[in-house]
């Protein structure tokens, strides 16, 4: 993700915390944070397509994106 999208996904939290968001500065910071989330689950993805969770009774659960 863009330098430049990240800097404002941190200047809406700035100013949410001292006034209101309008409704489409929400929208905007809504998009941001999901576009954010995605790429970084991309950028993860070939480890966590082969993580594995052991559980206590030895069972492996395979780690992934849910579906």
């Amino acid at each position: 993700m863009e330098q430049k999208k990240i800097d404002r996904i941190n200047e809406l939290a700035r100013k949410a915390k001292t006034s209101q968001l309008t409704e489409e500065e929400k929208a905007e910071q809504t998009a941001l944070r999901n576009e954010y989330r995605e790429a970084f689950r991309r950028s993860l993805s070939s480890q966590l397509d082969n993580t594995y969770i052991m559980t206590s009774d030895g069972k492996k659960t395979k780690v992934g994106k849910n579906k």
